[in-house]
């Protein structure tokens, strides 16, 4: 599906980048790009050209490692000169390689920076399976929050004022792994620059698991852009007993893609039908990427963001403010809640996320909390303690 999208988005005339981030690349697979002759001088992202307007890569993250390894091991050597440099030592790269999350951050690292070139007009990723993808794109936030508490700004000015080369050096370090997470969650945090494409089978496991990762994307403020339906049985004519078989399959399929048009109201729900040949290679699939543009809806604008607050009533000690997020088809039985200082710990469906509360809310005490349906409306009353009389 990311192949026939890009495919059928440079033949409208656009230039795009297809990107795999899976591990398990199929990407030059599916395309029918052979792999080069010599891979010695082949960088992390070495980006090949398909067709006129079409380019693809699938990023090596252990590659991609090694080269962001020898710039910090650099600066590490900065520290060479002091008395005791010796203990300033680095890990092996295989020992990172190890690290839960380490590859996923750096492929997204690699993603947002070939999305600032501006060198396409659209780069299509294609993901892992949905609960690894999920947990790649709620990386960057999640590892960027913990470490900006673990080590806040102010902390490492004032620690950069010592004798200590070596702190010196670390700052740098942990500014420079800072700053590219934060232009990964900036990329995918902007609405008009990004969305995903969700694509699931016409069952009841298929729909099951699109409601929850639908959940997970709302609550990782990832802007939902179109759903595909893929595979849904073929209407055929014939009374024998495998035309029957294939008919009910339909009919199952057709009352599950009807379910889900009614349960996803906010983006464009297309379906497709399961084809008697896999559509491998640039041939097939251009039949199969001219279907997508005729189906593709037009694109949407920003939307509404994905948590608002408003002023709901009173003034003063006495006002009430409401903060809503948007939730759509998550489990209510799945919700939770919780506050720690100035941040909400909001649950849903199995994944949580840490959301820093506006200054005015962080004045406030939550005084009650409920689910609409899809959203989640928490609401708060000032500290007479804190709120400015």
């Amino acid at each position: 599906m990311a192949a026939a999208d890009a495919l059928a988005t440079a033949r409208a005339g656009e230039s795009v980048l297809v990107v795999s981030i899976d591990q398990a690349h199929s990407l030059a697979d599916v395309l029918d790009v052979p792999a080069p002759d010599d891979r010695s001088e082949a960088g992390p992202a070495d980006i090949r050209s398909v067709e006129d307007n079409l380019e693809m890569t699938q990023i090596d993250a252990a590659e991609l490692l090694r080269r962001r390894y020898s710039v910090l091991a650099s600066m590490a050597a900065l520290a060479g000169a002091h008395e005791h440099a010796e203990q300033f030592d680095l890990p092996e790269p295989e020992e990172l390689t190890a690290l839960p999350g380490v590859q996923e951050l750096l492929v997204l690292s690699e993603v947002a920076r070939l999305a600032e070139t501006g060198r396409w007009a659209e780069i299509v990723v294609d993901t892992p399976a949905s609960a690894d993808a999920l947990r790649t794109l709620a990386g960057p936030r999640t590892v960027s929050d913990y470490l900006e508490r673990i080590w806040p700004q102010h902390s490492r000015v004032e620690a950069t004022g010592g004798q200590d080369p070596r702190v010196a050096v670390l700052v740098a370090v942990f500014d420079r792994m800072l700053a590219g997470l934060t232009g990964i969650r900036d990329l995918l945090d902007d609405r008009r620059r990004s969305s995903a494409v969700l694509v699931a089978s016409p069952d009841r496991a298929g729909h099951a698991e699109l409601r929850r990762v639908r959940s997970w994307l709302a609550l990782a403020g990832i802007r939902l852009g179109t759903v595909v339906i893929n595979g849904v049985a073929p209407a055929l004519s014939g009374t024998g007993a495998a035309a029957r078989m294939l008919a009910a399959q339909r009919a199952a399929h057709e009352t599950v893609v009807e379910e889900i048009r009614a349960t996803v109201t906010e983006a464009p729900v297309i379906v497709y039908e399961r084809r008697a040949v896999e559509p491998v290679g640039l041939a097939a699939l251009g039949e199969f990427a001219a279907t997508i543009r005729r189906d593709a809806p037009a694109r949407e604008g920003q939307g509404d963001e994905p948590v608002r607050v408003q002023h709901e009533s009173g003034t003063g000690v006495e006002a009430v403010y409401a903060m809503r997020m948007y939730l759509p088809l998550a489990d209510p039985a799945s919700l939770t809640l919780g506050r720690i200082g100035d941040d909400l710990i909001v649950g849903a469906d199995g994944m949580r996320r840490r959301l820093r509360l506006a200054s005015g809310l962080r004045r406030c005490d939550v005084s009650q909390a409920e689910f609409d349906g899809t959203d989640l409306v928490i609401r708060f009353v000032p500290d007479p303690a804190m709120w400015p009389q």
